[in-house]
């Protein structure tokens, strides 16, 4: 009886160690076969880069995204041709000194004094159409500036559902189209202020209309990027909102202010739609409606190409006199050209 139970022991014991050595066989076979997908798996990525790399496999081998953008260089280069040419053409043959504006007759200064009837010096036309634009910019600044300056500041301090509702109706003038404007400005003045009538007056005041909202925009930019820790010291300091107002805020703004002065000027020297619908004599048109009109008519020479040149020249300088100006302004704060730039421009 014992023996027999030795000998069932030992077949027990027999069957256990089988069982165990095909579970480890196969637990081994498991992991042989994990490690020939993982490597397979590991290998492909580098074969299909072999592939793409000698051009043996399917697909397109990779470019060098560091590359030279020819094709974006070629697109810019065009539209600085196809934009600049023509302008400078014109500039050009405002020098031309005989009257056509498509041959070269040689190089003069007759259209811009050496003509003693049709140039700018001596054309009382012209120099109307140069005083008209001048006074036009200078008027509008003058009466925009501080409307949009006080518009500004109180939208900034007015943080209700209405001041951003009058924020928004600011904005308006970026997105009705200037005709439509004018059309309506014209119908305002010629029919239900008919006692101001169209003008100097009415151009300047739909002009003021037209552009306040630059002034407003860029000085509100101005005063996000100041904060309000400024006037809180202030006041904290026993200052009266009005010598805050002095002392501290227009300190702080006239950057802002002197770049939304140059954008102002700028912009009113190139208008043409609402000072074309709100003029109404040669002593209230300026240089964009005559240039416009006198070419139109077929009565165009070279004196036109000159009057255009006259209003590129005070634009550009306009413009670098607010660089430096904005530059010198803001001599102590970071910020590039780049930033000056673009202040300057509107952005």
């Amino acid at each position: 009886m014992t023996k027999s139970r030795r000998a069932s022991t030992v077949t027990k014991s027999r069957r256990a160690s089988t069982v165990t050595k095909s579970r480890r066989a196969s637990t081994v076979t498991k992991s042989r076969r994990a490690s020939t997908v993982t490597t397979a798996t590991q290998a492909t990525p580098a074969t299909a880069g072999t592939a793409a790399r000698t051009g043996t496999g399917h697909r397109w081998p990779r470019r060098n995204p560091w590359r030279h953008p020819w094709l974006l260089e070629s697109f810019t280069w065009l539209y600085l041709v196809w934009s600049l040419v023509p302008i400078a053409l014109a500039v050009l043959f405002s020098f031309n000194n005989g009257k056509s504006q498509a041959v070269w007759q040689g190089f003069s200064w007759r259209w811009y004094f050496a003509d003693p009837v049709n140039s700018i010096a001596h054309s009382n036309v012209l120099q109307l159409a140069v005083l008209q634009t001048l006074k036009l910019s200078a008027y509008t600044t003058l009466i925009a500036i501080p409307i949009g300056v006080m518009f500004a500041l109180g939208i900034h301090r007015w943080r209700t559902r209405t001041g951003a509702s009058f924020n928004f109706v600011m904005l308006l003038s970026f997105v009705i189209p200037e005709l439509i404007f004018g059309v309506a400005m014209f119908f305002v003045f010629s029919s239900l202020f008919s006692g101001i009538g169209l003008g100097t007056v009415a151009e300047t005041l739909a002009l003021v209309t037209w552009n306040v909202s630059w002034p407003a925009i860029i000085v509100q930019a101005r005063l996000a990027t100041i904060g309000s820790s400024y006037s809180e010291a202030a006041a904290d300091l026993g200052c009266a909102p009005f010598q805050t107002l002095y002392r501290v805020w227009l300190p702080l703004l006239s950057p802002a202010i002197f770049a939304s002065a140059v954008l102002v000027f700028s912009s009113v020297i190139d208008d043409f739609v609402i000072v074309d619908l709100l003029s109404n004599s040669a002593a209230n048109t300026p240089m964009s409606v005559y240039i416009y009109s006198t070419q139109r008519g077929g009565n165009g020479g070279p004196a036109l190409n000159a009057l255009g040149t006259l209003m590129l020249v005070m634009s550009f300088v306009i413009a670098i006199l607010g660089y430096f100006g904005y530059r010198w302004m803001t001599r102590g704060e970071r910020g590039s050209t780049t930033d000056a730039l673009t202040t300057i421009a509107g952005g």
